[in-house]
């Protein structure tokens, strides 16, 4: 498969692009703002397997103009994505009332926003049966425990879950599948941002497994669907 996760340079997002690649079996383009990040990926890579064919490539999917990537798709991906992971996310930890108005619009832009240039951007490039994964959060499912300073970062999450099931209508005739998996807490350093001193029960391999395993054949079971991912709260 030819495959796209963003927000590879840490966290989920990293251990997924290296589950991805262990078989060998599929492309991986990873998509992150850090270089340095995305070199030190791309080397863990080819010690797991060196004939792994990874991608990594600096790029901002809010602000960067996606001409180039659709260029670069064309050429290595044959014109063609398999399946899309839009993990890229970040979080703002400060109560409501200290919230600006500035910190809501950049967890819309990163959280929300970003997802529906990258989708919309490619979709046209996603074959029948083609999968849409978005990586969401337990903040922004509905009924679930809500947590002091995550406003800001919840309402975002909640914008993608709800975009999630939409766009599994909006893409029923294209026979693209669209999933959300609102993650409960793995360690990474986004957790210990939101949570300091929290320890996770699940590790960041184990979670990028699960992602990784769920965008290669969730969307045979489920299209439309967020689906909790959490054995504690947080």
């Amino acid at each position: 498969m030819n495959i796209i996760v963003t927000g590879a340079s840490s966290g989920v997002g990293f251990e997924a692009v290296l589950e991805l690649i262990l078989s060998g079996k599929h492309k991986v383009i990873a998509l992150a703002r850090s270089q340095n990040k995305l070199e030190r990926l791309a080397e863990i890579a080819a010690g797991l397997n060196p004939e792994s064919i990874l991608f990594p490539i600096a790029f901002d999917i809010v602000h960067d103009d996606y001409v180039d990537l659709q260029q670069f798709i064309n050429t290595h991906f044959d014109g063609r994505v398999d399946v899309l992971i839009n993990n890229a996310g970040v979080l703002i930890n400060k109560p409501f009332t200290d919230l600006l108005e500035t910190d809501f619009v950049e967890m819309l832009q990163s959280n929300f926003i970003g997802h529906v240039r990258i989708i919309q951007s490619l979709y046209k490039l996603m074959p029948k049966d083609a999968h849409i994964l978005n990586i969401g959060s337990m903040g922004g499912f509905q009924g679930s425990a809500k947590f002091l300073g995550l406003s800001a970062y919840s309402a975002s999450k909640a914008a993608l879950h709800t975009l999630t099931e939409c766009l599994a209508q909006e893409f029923t005739e294209l026979g693209i599948k669209v999933n959300c998996l609102a993650l409960g807490s793995a360690q990474t350093e986004m957790l210990e941002k939101a949570f300091p001193g929290y320890e996770s029960p699940v590790m960041a391999f184990e979670m990028g497994k699960y992602i990784a395993d769920f965008a290669i054949t969730g969307h045979k079971f489920f299209n439309g669907k967020v689906l909790p991912v959490a054995v504690t709260t947080p």
